[in-house]
């Protein structure tokens, strides 16, 4: 008879559960199919069942012993033909189940059963397949029939942005670890793929020419260039062979997993270093760029950079030349180059020199226009006369504007006949005007040479001789005391020098001894020299004299006029080297 409790677990009428009992157990008595199952019901061993029903979304599954238990239909979605009387593997979870039933599980049993096939057919080292079902802390869980862990830096060569993107993708792996005791077992996607591209970088590198064609991806993208996978091994393309054009970042052309066919410019195969090219799959346009743009022609181009030393400007595409700061004004001072022009920009120049070798193009704004030095000779011949703008100065002289853009040297040596000058500005500052003239004009060098002291006559010629003679007592103040004399004033601009063995009869050590700094002294003038423009004096022979200063062999005449006695004549001593001494 059938069984009450599982009658009243299906809730069905006697007659209808004998017929669903009789077709389960094929036409035999329950007790007979009992007979045939073993009897140890201890949980968690896998155990054979029979299908005998359905109750509402759960299967009835009988397992012998009068025991029956629910297992969810959606445990068996991998049997969806399943019908009373199916013989069926379960897990036993437990015999305690409510209602006199026991608990059961089909997927559990599904996964012993499936994890016991990868112990039995599988070891570590082999290669498995599976699709990822979910991410988990660490990694990705991988159905390979049992689930499996991949962690995250085993999931790719480079590790992904994020490892989500793989759910539900199947995957190929290598098997790195099976631990038997805790059910676990750890795949390495990348170990596959290293080993693979290692074998294809192999085959690739038998096979690869210089000059060649290939395809590949674009695997990553740096400031420098580009790395292409080949296809087992990455090749480099670099920024600058990557178009004949300017382009400021490798973005602007290419973006990763991008298909791409590329030139292989260069194979090192002991370093495995693939130099590649995009743009040597087009003719250069450097190629005949004497013809399109031959020196000296005028060509218009567009300003694309600007850097501190001039500015590029793009001729065609591919095609660039610089404009350096020196080529862009004949006369104007430029800082920056951006006080000239500015990017994008459409400018006229003339081509200046080219390099085809290196690819360089020099290009000039200021040949475009008439270059004003060449009429400054003309305008200013030697001699001319000018008034100028004192612009700038350095230690050698004054830079005087004689008109816009046109500068004229004011040397030191030029400034004044007889005051000797240290630097200009003991007589000029910025923004004095000054009257000079001309002196020499060099066009090739477009520099203008200027005088000052030109204007007047040169009083070493006959002012200075005709007042200064050998013989005559003079005043004049001390202005400077060196080791080897002391530098008197005569006059404005004027100085002659009293060597140190003319301070006194006795051999003076020190010419500080003798004299002060500022303190005014009779001196006698030894030698005017007018070629090589000095003075000699000597104090000891100006006090050789009596009290007047009057000598006892003649006279001579101070620079005021008045006649003074004197002991006679210049002698021969000669200011002891004082011809040496320029003043």
């Amino acid at each position: 008879m059938v069984d009450e409790t599982l009658i009243a677990s299906l809730g069905i009428a006697d007659a209808e559960a004998q017929a669903m009992l009789d077709a389960a157990f094929g036409g035999a008595s329950m007790e007979t199919f009992l007979g045939e199952q073993v009897g140890d019901l201890t949980p968690g061993k896998l155990i054979k069942g029979r299908v005998i029903g359905y109750s509402g979304d759960d299967v009835v599954v009988e397992v012998g012993l009068k025991s029956e238990g629910l297992i969810p239909r959606d445990e068996f979605a991998n049997m969806p033909e399943l019908k009373p009387g199916d013989t069926i593997d379960v897990l036993l979870e437990s015999v305690e189940g409510d209602g006199g039933l026991i608990q059961l599980s089909k997927r559990k049993a599904d996964r012993q059963i499936a994890w016991q096939r990868i112990v039995d057919t599988t070891k570590e080292g082999d290669d498995v397949e599976g699709t990822v079902m979910r991410k988990i802390k660490g990694g990705l869980l991988v159905d390979i029939g049992v689930p499996v862990f991949l962690p995250a830096s085993q999931v790719d060569i480079r590790r992904p942005h994020e490892i989500g993107e793989f759910i539900g993708r199947k995957v190929r792996a290598r098997i790195l670890k099976i631990d038997t005791e805790r059910r676990n077992i750890v795949i390495s996607r990348r170990k596959l793929i290293e080993e693979e591209r290692d074998e294809a970088k192999r085959r690739l590198l038998s096979t690869l020419e210089e000059g060649q064609l290939v395809s590949g991806t674009v695997k990553n993208i740096a400031d420098f260039g580009a790395f292409i996978d080949l296809g087992g091994i990455d090749g480099l393309l670099h920024i600058t062979d990557m178009s004949w054009g300017r382009i400021n970042h490798p973005s602007e052309l290419l973006r990763v997993d991008q298909k791409i066919e590329v030139k292989v410019l260069n194979i090192d195969r002991e370093k495995e270093k693939i130099a590649l090219g995009l743009k040597q799959k087009e003719a250069s346009p450097w190629e005949q760029i004497e013809a399109r743009y031959p020196v000296g022609s005028r060509v218009t181009g567009e300003v694309v950079n600007i850097m501190s030393y001039g500015a590029f400007v793009r001729l065609e595409d591919g095609i660039e030349g610089l404009v350096h700061i020196s080529e862009m004004s004949w006369t104007r001072r430029i800082n920056h180059p951006s006080e000239v022009v500015n990017v994008n920009d459409s400018i006229e120049v003339v081509v200046l020199d080219i390099d085809k070798n290196k690819q360089e193009i020099s290009l000039g704004m200021k040949q475009v226009e008439v270059n004003p030095w060449e009429l400054v000779s003309e305008k200013y011949p030697p001699g001319t006369i000018i008034e100028g703008q004192v612009r700038n100065l350095a230690n050698y002289g004054s830079f005087v504007e004689i008109e816009p853009g046109i500068d004229g040297l004011l040397h030191i040596s030029d400034m004044s006949w007889t005051k000797k000058v240290t630097h200009p500005s003991e007589l000029y500052k910025k923004g004095d005007h000054v009257r000079c003239v001309v002196l020499e004009v060099e066009q090739d060098k477009q520099r203008v040479s200027l005088g000052v002291k030109q204007l007047t006559e040169d009083p070493w010629l006959h002012a200075i001789p005709d007042a200064y003679k050998p013989g005559m007592v003079v005043r004049g103040k001390v202005t400077k005391i060196t080791n080897f004399g002391v530098f008197v004033e005569l006059e404005d601009d004027l100085e002659g020098l009293l060597h140190i063995s003319e301070l006194a009869d006795h051999k003076v050590e020190n010419p500080q001894d003798v004299v002060k700094s500022g303190e005014e002294i009779d001196v006698k003038i030894l030698r005017v020299d007018t070629s090589d423009r000095k003075i000699g004096l000597s104090l000891k022979r100006a006090q050789w004299g009596d009290s007047t200063g009057a000598d006892a062999e003649g006279e001579h005449t101070s620079r005021s006029g008045i006649d003074i006695p004197s002991r006679g004549g210049m002698d021969d001593h000669d200011a002891m080297g004082t011809d040496k001494i320029r003043f």
